[in-house]
């Protein structure tokens, strides 16, 4: 069966869980947010470190294309159990790594807790709220990325 280690961490259900808090949380900010759930590594990429797939990934969703450069991807690899956040630069000029440590650290407990699409819904919020704080909504803003939980 295709996937078959994703259902031992997400069902269906908690997809569309997944990209209803993305739709919520992009109700209040002109920032995109995407999640990217991989099994595993290509040969190819043994030796990248998970900010390199992330980044590789940021670019195949076409995120780095967003209007004010306001991005941000959770990157899961969960055959190695990492995953790895990455905002755009226009976010990045505004908010601290550290803020992202922080997101990333609450994430990780919720993880370590079993409670996978809960993190995950918990990142997202959180997230959401950060944006919304320095990029909050235009008037003339339209969704520019698909919401969909990206599974490979």
């Amino acid at each position: 069966m295709k996937n078959r280690l994703i259902y031992n961490f997400f069902s269906d259900d908690d997809f569309l869980r997944i990209s209803g808090q993305i739709k919520k949380s992009e109700l209040t900010t002109s920032g995109e947010i995407r999640i990217s759930i991989r099994e595993k590594r290509s040969m190819l990429e043994f030796k990248k470190e998970i900010r390199q797939l992330a980044e590789k990934e940021f670019k195949r969703l076409g995120m780095n294309n967003t209007r004010d450069k306001t991005g941000i991807l959770l990157f899961l690899l969960l055959g190695e159990r990492q995953f790895y956040i990455l905002a755009d630069e226009g976010i990045n000029s505004k908010v601290t790594v550290d803020t992202w440590d922080m997101i990333r650290d609450e994430i990780q407990e919720r993880f370590r807790n079993g409670k996978f699409a809960g993190g995950i819904i918990h990142g997202i919020e959180r997230v959401g709220k950060i944006l919304a704080d320095h990029f909050p909504i235009k008037s003339d803003d339209r969704n520019e990325l698909s919401n969909k939980v990206i599974v490979n």
